[in-house]
């Protein structure tokens, strides 16, 4: 599992730049160049679309902003020849990890940027003296599937096995029993 663990951390975050994947919750703005009345903020539902004129439901959650606006374009062209689209995200309210269990300030937590595990137990307010330091968990759902990453918070704080120290996806659960 460790090796999986390494690959979800990009080695160099700058080199993922303009990957972010849009998730439920996070508004967006989408415009048409010289339509007024295709310039909408909307919000992602929590089923991963949003509706839009003429174009109907557009599937976002999982895509790159590039991506949405690649298809609201191809949609919106079958009524304006030759659109200039644009998307860009206003509030990434769909970025957020959880930390539960042993540590003082349990809850979900925004992430606007790379987090990994041991700053999300920072930004939890640190572990409690009861907590298990090596049995901590990362949940993670993908698809219809949800795995179990282990961390060993020892190993890491003496600067051994580091790549278990992985880069959180947004919906992650850190569990600290």
């Amino acid at each position: 599992m460790a090796s999986r663990a390494e690959d979800d951390a990009p080695a160099n975050p700058a080199a993922v730049a303009g990957s972010y994947t849009v998730n439920p919750g996070d508004v967006l703005e989408v415009s048409v160049w010289k339509e007024e009345d295709l310039q909408r903020q909307v919000i992602v539902r929590p089923d991963g679309f949003f509706s839009y004129p003429l174009t109907g439901d557009i599937q976002a959650e999982g895509q790159t902003i590039e991506a949405v606006r690649l298809e609201v374009g191809n949609r919106v062209s079958r009524f304006i020849p030759d659109p200039v689209v644009n998307v860009s995200i206003l509030e990434t309210r769909g970025s957020k990890v959880y930390v539960i269990g042993q540590v003082q300030r349990p809850g979900e937590f925004p992430i606007n940027r790379y987090v990994d595990v041991v700053q999300a137990l920072s930004m939890a307010g640190g572990t409690t003296p009861f907590a298990q330091l090596d049995s901590i968990k990362i949940l993670r759902r993908q698809g219809n599937t949800q795995m179990a990453i282990p961390f060993a918070y020892t190993d890491v704080a003496a600067g051994k096995r580091l790549q278990q120290n992985i880069v959180l996806k947004p919906g992650d659960t850190v569990l600290v029993p």
